[in-house]
Parts: structure tokens; C-alpha cells; sequence
């Protein structure tokens, strides 16, 4: 039996909306990752984390900082590192 997955929204939408899981690269090698820090206190430990364990592998990593955690990314901020990247990490903390 194939296990099911739950996705949760955390932007609080009233009734469970389904979404495709976007698709997966067979491998990383070659491609950009973006790490993405929301701002919120020791987000950036986490991330220093897996940044680390990325780049000791090869992989190109590109580290970003929202301004805050409070908003979305500026649509700047959004619009570079779609054009830099081909995948995205975003690491929060609580």
C-alpha cells in the first residue's frame, strides 16, 4: 500500500485546498539551491546547518534573508532567487 502524505498550510486557508507536491530533481549536482532565511530568531543556525552539509557535497548553494518574518518576501527578493536557483530551502525556527 503507497503511503499518503498531508500537506498543512500554515497561511490559516479555512478548508484543506489539494496541491501537487512540486517535482523533484533526480540530483543536485549541477543545479543552484537557494537557502532562504525568514528572519526569525536562530533560523540561521539551522540553515548554516544544512548550507554546510550542501556545499560539502558540492553543491552550489545561494543564501538569501527576508527582511522580516512577519511579510512575504519582497517581490524583488523573489524574483532573484528564482533567477539564480533551481531550488529553494526556506528554514524558520520556534
Amino acid at each position: 500500500m503507497k503511503a499518503s502524505r498531508v500537506l498543512l498550510d500554515p497561511t490559516s486557508e479555512r478548508g484543506a485546498v489539494a496541491r501537487a507536491l512540486a517535482p523533484r530533481p533526480a540530483a543536485l549536482h549541477g543545479l543552484a539551491v537557494a537557502v532562504l532565511d525568514i528572519s526569525k530568531a536562530r533560523g540561521n543556525i539551522f540553515l548554516d546547518r544544512v548550507a554546510h552539509l550542501l556545499t560539502a557535497q558540492g553543491i552550489r548553494v545561494n543564501r538569501y534573508r527576508k527582511p522580516t518574518y512577519t511579510r512575504p518576501a519582497p517581490v524583488a527578493l523573489r524574483q532573484q532567487i528564482a533567477a539564480e536557483n533551481q531550488l529553494v530551502i526556506e528554514g524558520l525556527a520556534d
